[in-house]
């Protein structure tokens, strides 16, 4: 079979694994597999895939916050969560770190196999989404997908990855606090830590990008003791 949807299945439980593996398969499915939120993030930076389903207690890195990092550079590929957690408040969250399906466990195959073709036939038709490629800050306007801040004088400044990550989740948070700690999780997967200097680093070179007057900013700010803040009443 041609053209083979393909899924990335991210599950701790060995024999849980195998079993939605296998049933996917028979569904016509090319399942890629992880045991870890962290290898779940490496292999879907490697490939292109029509669902993603996470686990939510997982090792390394957890559910939420891989569905947090891949939102951060793709707002299309349809996520769902597996999880035991089952309250309404965790379902919320789920909803909120941008998944698009929540299944509690136990569950039933039949019922999991009908979902996930839901949600592919739902991304292959596109569903309409918008994806969140640009945002204008003052005259100059931010391509999350080719990493350029466009001046008002339409002079390009070129953006490493990084600091496109960043922006974006302070963006997508625009007017809370992010914590460091959020920071570090969505934008570095902690496979480097930064120090507290370097993401102010960051926010300084922000400020000289897009703030009028970068010693009194409007836009982005240092909270003290809790991390930064993208501000914008304009949106």
């Amino acid at each position: 079979m041609l053209n083979k949807k393909r899924i990335l299945l991210a599950e701790d439980e060995d024999h849980l694994l195998e079993a939605i593996k296998l049933n996917l398969e028979l569904e016509g499915y090319k399942v890629s597999t992880a045991n870890n939120g962290k290898k779940a993030l490496q292999i879907f930076k490697e490939e292109r895939f029509n669902l993603v389903i996470l686990d939510v207690m997982m090792p390394e890195i957890d559910g939420f916050v891989v569905a947090e990092t891949i939102r951060l550079e793709n707002s299309e590929v349809p996520i769902m969560f597996l999880t035991a957690k089952n309250t309404n408040e965790d379902k919320i969250s789920g909803l909120k770190k941008g998944a698009d399906d929540y299944l509690t466990k136990p569950f039933n195959l039949e019922e999991l196999i009908l979902r996930v073709n839901n949600l592919v036939k739902r991304s292959l038709k596109g569903d309409d989404l918008k994806e969140f490629n640009s945002y204008k800050i003052g005259d100059k306007t931010i391509h999350f997908n080719s990493f350029e801040l466009v001046n008002g004088d339409e002079s390009i400044t070129p953006l490493t990855k990084k600091e496109t990550m960043l922006l974006k989740l302070l963006i997508e948070r625009r007017n809370e606090a992010v914590s460091r700690e959020q920071i570090l999780e969505t934008v570095w997967n902690y496979d480097v830590y930064p120090s507290t200097r370097t993401i102010d680093n960051f926010i300084l070179t922000f400020r000289k990008y897009f703030e009028p007057d970068p010693k009194n900013p409007v836009y982005f700010h240092s909270i003290r003791g809790v991390g930064y803040k993208f501000t914008d009443n304009q949106h």
